[in-house]
Parts: C-alpha cells; sequence; structure tokens
C-alpha cells in the first residue's frame, strides 16, 4: 500500500483510509474489529472517525465509533502502527446532544472538551490528524451549493478557532489540523490566519469527492489546494452505495439509502444522479468491470487526492474496496466518465 504525507504534517499515511461511520449503527463492535484487522493487514495505517458517528445521529450511539476503536487499539496494541483521525461537530441544531448540549461551535472551550472526550472514548493520549468536521460559519456545504447570506449566523472567528487548536497542539493532545467540508474562501482564511498570527496550518481536507460530485476540481483544486499544500481527504467516493449499482440494480436494495429516511441525505437520490449512476454502471460493465471498480479506480487514480475514504459494512465489501486500487483504468474509460460528467455535471454535489 503507497504512503502519502499529508500537506506539511509529519504524517505520512496510506492512500486509502478507512472509514468508520456506520460502526455503532450499522456494525458492530465485533464486526469492527474485523474490519480493523483486515485493513491492517492490506497495509493500510490510517483510520478516520468522529465524535458525531456513529450515522444516522442519534444520542443514544453517540461516540459509539471512537469507542470502538479505542477498544480495538487497547486489545490489538497496534497504537503505534496507525494514525487516527477524528472530527469535531460544528453547529448543527440536529445534533444537540454533543458535549452535554452545550454550544457546538469552535471556540477554546468546546475544542477542549471535544478532544478530551474523544482522547477518553479512543482509549489514547494524542490524536494525530484533529479536524473540523463542518465551519462554524453560515457556507453552501451538504448538498447546499448556493451560498445565501441570509444564512449568516454567529460563529467563531477562523483565528480564534486556530488559537484554540494551537493551545491543544502544544499541549500534545493533537498533532497535525485538518478541515471538513470546507469552502474555497475557508481553506484561504485558514492559511491566512495562520501566517497572519503564527499558529497552525492546516494539512488538510476532508472533502465530498466521487464520480457524481466533482466540484472539487474547480473549486478548491486550481490556486488553492494544490498550491498551498492542502492533502484533500475524499470522502464518500461510492456515493453511499449508489455507485455501486447496487440500488440501480434493486432500488429497495439494503443499505444507508434504504434503511436511512429519504430526507437524511436527499443528494443522492436526485433524478440526476439515478441517471448518472446508470450511464456509469453500463460504462463499468460494458469495459469487464464492477461498479465499484470503476468509481474506486477512478478515484483512487486521481493525481490530487491523497487518501480516498472507504467504507463498508462487512469484510467482503471492505476487500472489493481496497482490492480497486490495483485496477488501472484505461484511458478510454477515464475519458467516457468525463463524457458522462460533462453531460451530468455533479447532480451528487
Amino acid at each position: 500500500m503507497q504512503t502519502v504525507q499529508l500537506g506539511n504534517s509529519h504524517l505520512n499515511v496510506s492512500k486509502i483510509c478507512l472509514g468508520t461511520m456506520t460502526w455503532g449503527e450499522q456494525n458492530t463492535e465485533a464486526e469492527a474489529h474485523s474490519q480493523l484487522d483486515y485493513a491492517i493487514e492490506r497495509g493500510i495505517n490510517f483510520i478516520d472517525t468522529a465524535e458525531m458517528y456513529p450515522v444516522m445521529p442519534r444520542a443514544e450511539t453517540q461516540g459509539s465509533t471512537e469507542r470502538y476503536i479505542g477498544s480495538w487499539l487497547k486489545k490489538s496494541g497496534l497504537r503505534d502502527k496507525v494514525v487516527i483521525a477524528t472530527k469535531a461537530a460544528g453547529p448543527n441544531a440536529n445534533v444537540s446532544w454533543i458535549r452535554g448540549g452545550r454550544a457546538r461551535n469552535f471556540d477554546a472551550a468546546n475544542l477542549k472538551a471535544a478532544v478530551e472526550a474523544s482522547l477518553q472514548r479512543l482509549q489514547i493520549e494524542h490524536i494525530d490528524l484533529y479536524q473540523l468536521h463542518w465551519p462554524s460559519r453560515n457556507a453552501p456545504i451538504f448538498g447546499n451549493n448556493s451560498f445565501n447570506p441570509q444564512h449568516d449566523r454567529e460563529c467563531v472567528a477562523i483565528e480564534d478557532t486556530l488559537a484554540a487548536l494551537g493551545q491543544l497542539v502544544k499541549e500534545g493532545k493533537i498533532g497535525a489540523i485538518g478541515v471538513s467540508n470546507e469552502t474555497c474562501w475557508g481553506v484561504n482564511e485558514f492559511i491566512k490566519q495562520a501566517e497572519l498570527q503564527g499558529l497552525p496550518r492546516i494539512a488538510s481536507i476532508q472533502n465530498l469527492y466521487n464520480l457524481t460530485a466533482r466540484h472539487y476540481e474547480t473549486s478548491l483544486l486550481d490556486e488553492t489546494c494544490y498550491r498551498e499544500n492542502v492533502s484533500l481527504l475524499a470522502y464518500s467516493p461510492l456515493a453511499f452505495g449508489q455507485l455501486t449499482g447496487k440500488y440501480h440494480d434493486n432500488p429497495k436494495a439494503h443499505g444507508r439509502l434504504t434503511i436511512f429516511p429519504p430526507n437524511w441525505s436527499p443528494r443522492y437520490l436526485r433524478s440526476g444522479v439515478l441517471e448518472a449512476v446508470a450511464c456509469y454502471t453500463k460504462l463499468a460493465r460494458a469495459n469487464g468491470l464492477t461498479p465499484t471498480q470503476l468509481a474506486l479506480g477512478w478515484c483512487y487514480s486521481r493525481w490530487f487526492v491523497a487518501s480516498t475514504i472507504i467504507g463498508a459494512t462487512n469484510l467482503d465489501q471492505l476487500k472489493q474496496n481496497i482490492d480497486a486500487f490495483e485496477v488501472q483504468l484505461p484511458k478510454e474509460v477515464i475519458q467516457a466518465c468525463d463524457a458522462i460528467h460533462a453531460r451530468i455535471t455533479n447532480p451528487g454535489q
């Protein structure tokens, strides 16, 4: 398994990152441990989680994912072999139970509380990569593709958030820092304030990126993350399973898009997504590939993707997802993907 340096940080991570957000909801602790064991066997050293997980978010299960990872770390004795990344939840009225119902924002008190709770659940003393799950401010994210200033809300200034994170770095509780679900303006502001204030610089950005959602290529890659050396951690490379083709073959197939309410993540149920998935599924099978191999092989091959976050609910899925790293897509197939994208542009964004 290839590794890559995250931004200007000291972290070297595998090109595949093990996502964990189903653990505690769709997966048991034993199943989570089996996935971790298998991922390590395959050379993956990078594990991503969040204080909010598992999904769908519920007060009764919140934090279970980190606890499962913590029990595995204690049992396996492999803490020094893995890079642990987790995330602090930002403001969201729908997850009011996080941190005891206190304001969920990125001020010093909240970040300190979030980090200490994650450390306790993970049973570790240091988080390798600490990320902000979504912006404190109003920003067009999670399927909202246009900025509306009328939705502006009170937020924590980015320089104050960086100062709080810098203190946690000094205390040895976190190492590198990153953002998630961020915009071009946000990345630039984090970098500017870090340089102006002498504060920690973000090493990574964890954003949506898949065949149905390629907005990153124009909104962030050009002149921003590439030139500022901020590494992309691509999440949802299979578009919540749509790009596996299973829902195309059977709209009632078991998975997040059928077991959770349709309003939880409606972007992947849009008509444009269904149309695009049909095209990508047909293209894959016409070239002797599974739809999963096409979607992941394409994502793995993109030169600007530092690490692709994959998730699975069973070991067979995990094996298929990792095996897809060896798929070399012919130039003609990549061109055909681009042609579909030109006709049906970013329906899952």
